[in-house]
C-alpha cells in the first residue's frame, strides 16, 4: 500500500505530525518526565504502561507490546487502512497527499463514500417527505422507535418503484451507484434500484462514513432484510452495525453487546442500552471479535436460546478463543425461545435487560457445558473423551493465566492432577519451555549484539548521531549482516537531519527490515543521551578497526603488491594505530 504514496511524502508527513496530539485526541495522556503515559487502549490494564515519546514520535506499550508511529496508531485504534491514515494525518497538517502513477487508476474511480452519503441523505429525506412514507413511519412508531434515535442512526426510506435513485442524484453518479451496489445493471441494458419499499439503515465505518445499507421490507416482500453487496469499501465479515454510534454515545466503553439485527440495536438504544452492535447477516468472525476487543475488555454475545442460537454462539466462541488474552472476557447471553432483544427489552426495560446481561454465561462455563453434554463424565471413558474434545480448543488459547485456568478446570472435570494434564496436553513443548527457562539470564548475556546491530539500535533512539558519523560508504568493504541497512540509514539521516524514530520506522514499513527495526525501537534505551553518543562513537571506531583490519589483510595477502598498493598498505597501518 505504501508504494502508492511517494515515500518522500510519508517521510515528510511523519516529520511534521505530532504523535502526542494525535493520540491525546483519542485517549487522555499524562506527562511523565520526557514522555507521556496512559492506560493502553489495546488491552485492559489498571496501571498505565502505554508510553508516547514526543522526541521519537513513537508509542509503545510495555504490557501488550503494541507499538508504532502516528500512522500505525490510527491503523490500530481507528481500524484504518494505511492510505486512510495517511490522508487523515495529511489533512491535519494541511498537506495534500500525492499519489504515484501506479495508484492513479484507483484514485480516478468512482467516489463511493460520496455517493453513499448522498444516497443516505436522500433516503432520510424520503422518510420525511415522500407521499408513501406513512407505512414506514407507522412501522417505526409501532415498534416504539424514538425520533431522536431514528435521526442519530440516520434511518431512511426507499420508496416503491424501480428507478428513483439515479434521477434524484444525477446521471454522472451512475458508475458510483453501480459500484456501491445501490443500482443493479440489467442484462438487457439499463438498471434498477436495489432497495425498494424498505426502511433504510445506513451502515457506517469507524470514521462515521456510510459504507453500505441494510433495508427492512415493508409488507410481505422477501427477503425481509436486504444488505448491500460486498464492495471495495464494504466487507460484511469486518463491519458491525451500530459500532460507530455506540462509540459516539458512550465515551469510555467498557462492554459491547453483540446482537443479530438492525432493529435489535435500534430498540436497545431506545431503551438506554447504547453499547449494542450487530453482525450483518453473517456469523461472528475473528475479525469482528478483534475489533471489539480493541475497544473494550468485555464482549457479550446475545443469541436466541434455541438450537440455531446455541450453534451460532459456539461458532463465536471458537473464533474468540485465539483472542482471549489477559484481561479480556467473553460471555454468552441466551434469550427465551421465540424472543429477541427487541421483545425482551420492550417487556423488561433497561434495568431488566441489563440484569440478563449481568447473568450472562462466561465463556469457560459455556465451553465446558457444551462439551460435557457430549460425553458421560461419570465414566473413565467419557472423561477421557472430554479431554480429547477439549484439547484442540485449548491449544488455540494464548499462553497465560486464562489458558492455565481453563486447563485446571478440565483437570477437575476429568478428575486428573493439573500438572499431569498440562504435560499431557502440551507434551514435549512444555518440557522445552521448562528447559529454556533454566538459565535465561546466562544465555541472554552470551548473545552480545553485533556492532552493526548496536549502531542501528542507537541510531533508532537518537537519529541525530548520524550527522557526525563521517562517510558511510567507507563501511562497504565490511560484508556483515545488516551493514547494507546501517549504511542506508546513515546516508538517509545525513540528507534528512530532521528525521526522527517514527520517520525511520515508516520509511522502512514495507521493507524486509521494517519489522526488525520496530522490534529494536521497542526496547527502552538504558543510557542517557550523552552516554548513547559516546557509545555510538565507540561502535563506529570498532567498525573502522574491523574495516582497516580487513583491508590490511587483503593487501598483505597479495604477493605482487605494486608501489601504489604498498603506499596504501602503509597508510592503512598508520591509520589503524589510531584505533588500537
Amino acid at each position: 500500500m505504501a508504494g502508492r504514496i511517494p515515500q518522500q511524502f510519508i517521510d515528510d508527513l511523519i516529520s511534521r505530525v505530532d504523535i502526542v496530539e494525535v493520540i491525546d485526541a483519542r485517549i487522555p495522556l499524562r506527562k511523565a518526565g520526557r514522555e507521556y503515559v496512559a492506560r493502553c487502549p489495546f488491552h485492559d490494564e489498571k496501571t498505565p504502561s502505554f508510553t508516547v515519546s514526543p522526541e521519537k514520535q513513537f508509542y509503545h506499550c510495555f504490557g501488550c507490546g503494541a507499538h508504532g508511529t502516528a500512522i500505525g496508531f490510527l491503523m490500530a485504534y481507528e481500524h484504518m487502512e494505511f492510505p486512510e491514515a495517511v490522508e487523515m494525518l495529511a489533512a491535519r497538517v494541511g498537506l495534500e497527499v500525492p499519489h504515484s502513477q501506479a495508484a492513479a487508476p484507483a484514485r480516478s474511480g468512482p467516489d463511493l463514500y460520496g455517493v453513499l452519503q448522498a444516497a443516505a441523505d436522500w433516503y432520510r429525506r424520503q422518510l420525511r417527505e415522500h407521499p408513501g412514507r406513512e407505512a414506514a413511519v407507522a412501522y417505526l412508531k409501532r415498534r416504539g422507535v424514538r425520533g431522536e434515535i431514528a435521526a442519530e442512526f440516520g434511518l431512511g426510506y426507499a420508496p416503491p418503484g424501480w428507478d428513483h435513485l439515479l434521477p434524484a442524484l444525477g446521471a454522472p453518479h451512475r458508475p458510483a451507484l453501480l459500484a456501491a451496489g445501490l443500482l443493479i445493471e440489467k442484462e438487457s441494458g439499463g438498471h434498477y434500484d436495489r432497495f425498494r419499499e424498505r426502511i433504510m439503515f445506513p451502515i457506517r465505518d469507524q470514521r462515521g462514513r456510510v459504507i453500505a445499507f441494510g433495508g427492512r421490507v415493508l409488507g410481505e416482500g422477501t427477503p425481509k432484510y436486504l444488505n448491500s453487496p460486498e464492495t471495495p469499501v464494504f466487507h460484511k465479515g469486518r463491519e458491525l452495525y451500530g459500532l460507530y454510534e455506540a462509540r459516539q454515545a458512550v465515551r469510555h466503553l467498557e462492554r459491547l453487546l453483540v446482537v443479530e439485527g438492525y432493529m435489535d440495536v435500534i430498540m436497545l438504544a431506545c431503551h438506554g442500552i447504547r453499547y449494542a452492535c450487530a453482525t450483518l447477516g453473517t456469523a461472528t468472525t475473528t475479525t469482528h471479535i478483534q475489533r471489539l476487543f480493541r475497544l473494550v475488555p468485555e464482549v457479550v454475545f446475545c443469541f436466541d436460546g434455541d438450537r440455531a442460537g446455541r450453534e451460532a454462539a459456539w461458532r463465536a466462541l471458537e473464533n474468540a478463543l485465539p483472542l482471549m488474552g489477559e484481561g479480556r472476557q467473553a460471555r454468552f447471553m441466551f434469550l427465551p425461545e421465540g424472543e429477541d432483544p427487541d421483545s425482551v427489552v420492550r417487556r423488561e426495560n433497561q434495568a431488566g435487560f441489563e440484569v440478563r446481561i449481568a447473568n450472562a454465561v462466561t465463556l469457560s462455563a459455556f465451553f465446558y457445558d457444551h462439551l460435557c453434554a457430549q460425553v458421560d463424565i461419570s465414566s473413565i471413558d467419557g472423561r477421557a473423551r472430554l479431554v480429547e474434545l477439549a484439547r484442540p480448543y485449548l491449544s488455540k488459547l494464548p499462553r497465560g493465566v486464562f489458558r492455565h485456568m481453563m486447563t485446571q478446570r478440565l483437570a477437575e472435570l476429568a478428575r486428573m492432577e493439573g500438572t499431569a494434564l498440562a504435560a499431557l496436553l502440551e507434551g514435549k513443548e512444555a518440557e522445552g519451555r521448562g528447559g529454556a527457562a533454566a538459565g535465561p539470564a546466562s544465555s541472554q548475556r552470551g548473545r552480545e549484539l553485533s556492532l552493526v546491530r548496536r549502531a542501528i539500535t542507537l541510531l533508532l533512539h537518537q537519529p541525530g548521531l548520524a550527522a557526525d558519523a563521517g562517510d558511510p560508504g567507507r563501511f562497504r568493504a565490511l560484508d556483515q549482516p545488516g551493514m547494507e541497512l546501517l549504511i542506508e540509514m546513515l546516508e538517509l539521516l545525513q540528507k534528512n537531519p530532521h528525521f526522527n524514530t517514527g520517520t525511520l520506522l515508516e520509511h522502512w514499513r514495507e521493507h524486509r527490515y521494517g519489522k526488525h527495526l520496530a522490534r529494536l525501537a521497542q526496547a527502552p534505551e538504558p543510557l542517557g543521551a550523552a552516554e548513547v553518543a559516546r557509545e555510538f562513537t565507540d561502535v563506529l571506531r570498532g567498525l573502522d578497526r574491523q574495516r582497516l583490519s580487513r583491508e590490511i589483510e587483503i593487501l598483505s595477502a597479495k604477493a605482487d603488491l605494486d608501489t601504489a598498493g604498498k603506499q596504501r598498505l602503509r597508510a592503512l597501518l598508520e591509520e589503524k594505530k589510531n584505533f588500537d
